[in-house]
């Protein structure tokens, strides 16, 4: 006898938390149910393509689903229709397929419903609204996935055997990883350039020195430039200055206009979180993912707080800027408010302009009203996202701007010397009034305000000091991963989700760390990017990758099937595995020779770093440390806590222990504890440099468990000016009372350096 078909209709999303957001909306005539992500895959244990056929992908169930697809399918045999609602992107598009395909839904009635905020207008308009899975959309997920399975698993293996084990190699990561290292190199090679700039201080006659203002140097006599690369010409030209007669040449008076920055997509959201906040792209897009999915709020139940975070697109839905445009008017004034809407359309590369920008779900729900209910890390993103869309609707803000030329006539020069100043004024905050931009560098602010006498062109002037400084030129800087996210979207680099994945892998690899904010390319990454760009150079180029990504928006646009795209990346790469293969292993010669049999040594790779290995293998076998490694374990003065005996320093996996000296008879060890100079506040002890279970430094008391203190941010050596309290690096090279509200510099400038190295 069949089973009877219920009338109760199934949904499937990825995740609880959206299911539960979901059936808040829903009701109880839906059945929302969640496949924890990818329900089918490529298996782990081989390559899964089948290479001769069209690269034909072959899926499997993992283990770990077959129970979640079981459950899913006897859902869906009782349920009258099934709604595939997954999130609105490629994946999102391919998780549907693959729980269509894995619960063999062909003879049910089912449906994807697609919806970019998880509100209740939004959700019931896409199920008043089904549609067909979208094939070109999938073809272009599973394009990505076989190319992305070619490249790891066929090269991969490549890296085992030249280098070693544990290695990975992929299409987007090995390029990320060849820009780190590239801007490494041309840091290395930078040779810096002495220049000078000379400032005069100035002052009307008849004003007092107080009302002095600084010009500087902008044009040597005949010349609208003012170069000058050494000290002794400096000091010529500061002498001339210093003698002098000066006059106003020029003034100009000009209203400029700021336009404020468009609403957030999922790079620049990174880009500014990692500004402001300091959070990883990775723990940005986890926050993200919170917000949409939906979170508590009393009084409302489960509810999405912004839409969808994987995007590229600039794009606010017209109800979402009518409701920020009359909060605006509301809230600030109808001066505030534009004259016609807002609209901004994204520069990326391949951007999918059908999606939409980041933004809350309603903007009158404002930060305030849902700070109980959020983390502080989930309010500081939630709070940015609300201001910069809000922002993005909101007035110009306006600036008087003052440009002032002085000629300053020195003896022996026919012509004069150009000096400039200038100085801004705001008139109007506009957006300003809620939110500004943060910058990937700590320069001056161009908007600073800044202010001048008021001059007239023949003002004569009367001289307070020259100042010449020297500087010298500075090499790019290290990327951060704000600017690395910024440089990849450029490119046409990877898509929206795969921003926060790339930066994590090279960086748990162990082929790039984190030296601050900056990513500084470690010896191993240096080793498998040069390896790659030599035996690999079409994988790791620039231009090459984002024709790849190209080609894929052409898939998913239905212009093109997929098997020639991914052909067109596996011959070369074919070939190129075939002489990597030949290639001799990736090691140094050294001037070492082997104890055992005299044949010389060699620095290869381990799975702790290099080692030397006699070049006699495998007929001698004869290996020794290398580097930190080789030197004999050094006594500490500390005791075993197990046996008392003297502890010595060896290295492990994670890095140096002590470790017991009677090993292995007493396996005592713990970890060393890095001390970093200042007491604990609380019970006077050493506070110690520590590590989160997810890698993240913060700094503790060491005499925890029995005092719990602990500060994220680094403690700096001096007492607060103010109370005397522990202060901590803040952000820009600041620093920060952790008792009062002191902040500011560190009086010392090694303090200073300190805390600019650690915000």
């Amino acid at each position: 006898m069949a089973k009877k078909t219920s009338t109760k209709r199934l949904v499937i999303v990825e995740s609880p938390a959206k299911a539960r957001t979901l059936a808040n909306i829903l009701g109880g005539e839906y059945d929302v149910r969640a496949s924890v992500g990818h329900v089918r895959d490529l298996p782990k244990s081989r390559l899964g393509v089948d290479v001769e056929h069209d690269f034909e992908p072959r899926y499997i169930v993992p283990k770990e689903k077959k129970e979640i697809v079981k459950a899913l399918a006897e859902a869906a045999r009782k349920a009258g229709v099934v709604y595939l609602a997954t999130d609105p992107d490629r994946e999102g598009e391919a998780i549907s397929w693959h729980l269509q395909q894995a619960m063999e839904l062909d003879g049910k009635p089912h449906h994807r419903v697609e919806f970019h905020e998880i509100t209740s207008e939004a959700v019931r308009s896409a199920f008043e609204h089904p549609r067909e899975i979208d094939m070109k959309l999938v073809d272009a997920q599973q394009a990505r996935r076989v190319l992305d399975r070619l490249v790891g698993y066929k090269i991969s293996p490549i890296l085992w055997q030249k280098i070693r084990g544990g290695l990975s190699a992929g299409r987007v990561q090995s390029v990320a990883l060849r820009m780190v290292v590239d801007r490494e190199r041309e840091i290395e090679a930078f040779v810096p350039q002495e220049y000078w700039t000379i400032d005069a201080r100035l002052a009307k006659q008849g004003d007092t020195d107080e009302q002095a203002f600084v010009a500087r140097l902008a044009g040597l006599p005949g010349s609208r430039k003012a170069e000058i690369h050494s000290g002794e010409q400096a000091e010529q030209v500061a002498a001339d200055l210093r003698g002098a007669a000066y006059r106003v040449a020029d003034v100009k008076k000009r209203r400029q206009t700021r336009r404020p920055a468009p609403p957030f997509t999922t790079s620049t959201l990174q880009q500014e979180a990692s500004r402001r906040f300091g959070f990883s792209a990775k723990r940005t897009m986890a926050l993200a993912q919170q917000l949409y999915e939906g979170l508590n709020i009393p009084g409302q139940g489960q509810v999405g707080l912004i839409t969808y975070m994987r995007t590229d697109s600039l794009n606010i839905a017209h109800v979402a800027r009518e409701e920020a445009r009359g909060y605006i008017a509301q809230t600030f004034g109808p001066d505030f408010v534009p004259p016609q809407p807002r609209f901004y359309k994204t520069k990326s590369k391949g951007a999918q302009e059908a999606h939409e920008a980041i933004r809350p779900t309603s903007v009158l729900r404002d930060p305030a009203s849902v700070r109980k209910s959020l983390r502080d890390d989930q309010a500081k993103l939630y709070g940015l996202i609300w201001q910069r869309m809000l922002a993005s609707q909101m007035a110009d803000a306006i600036f008087d701007q003052v440009s002032v030329e002085v000629a300053a006539t020195a003896v022996g020069h026919a012509k004069p010397y150009l000096l400039r100043a200038s100085a801004s004024h705001l008139r109007f905050a506009g957006f300003r009034q809620l939110y500004m931009e943060a910058r990937d560098s700590s320069g001056a602010d161009e908007d600073d305000e800044r202010s001048l006498p008021e001059l007239a062109a023949g003002d004569p002037l009367r001289q307070l000091g020259i100042q010449p400084d020297q500087h010298f030129t500075e090499p790019p800087p290290r990327y951060t991963e704000a600017t690395l996210v910024k440089a990849l979207e450029e490119n046409g680099i990877g898509r929206p989700s795969t921003y926060a994945p790339t930066i994590s892998t090279i960086v748990d690899r162990g082929y790039v760390k984190k030296d601050g904010r900056a990513l500084r390319p470690e010896e191993l990454g240096l080793v498998v990017s040069d390896m790659m760009t030599e035996r690999f150079p079409d994988i790791v180029d620039v231009g090459f990758t984002a024709r790849m990504e190209g080609e894929l928006d052409d898939v998913a646009n239905g212009e093109r099937p997929w098997p020639p795209v991914v052909r067109e990346l596996y011959d070369p790469l074919e070939e190129a595995l075939a002489a990597a293969a030949a290639a001799p292993r990736v090691e140094q010669e050294t001037a070492e020779t082997c104890e055992n049999c005299g044949k010389p040594m060699v620095l290869r790779w381990g799975r702790f770093g290099q080692f030397y290995a006699c070049t006699g293998y495998p007929e001698c076998k004869t290996t020794r440390p290398y580097g930190e490694d080789a030197a004999q374990p050094a006594a500490t003065g500390e005791t075993c806590d197990l046996c008392g005996a003297a502890m010595t320093v060896k290295r492990g996996r994670f890095g140096q222990f002590l470790a017991c000296s009677r090993y292995p008879e007493c396996k005592g060890a713990r970890p060393i504890l890095k001390k970093v100079g200042v007491p604990c506040p609380k019970d006077g002890g050493d506070i110690v440099e520590k590590k989160s279970k997810r890698g993240r430094t913060f700094y503790g008391c060491a005499n925890y468990p029995r005092c719990d203190f602990t500060t994220w941010s680094r403690p700096l050596q001096q007492a607060c000016p103010s109370c005397g309290g522990l202060i901590v690096a803040a952000t820009r090279g600041k620093a920060k009372c952790t008792v009062c509200d002191w902040s500011g510099e560190p009086d010392s400038a090694a303090e200073r350096e300190l805390a600019k190295a650690s915000a």
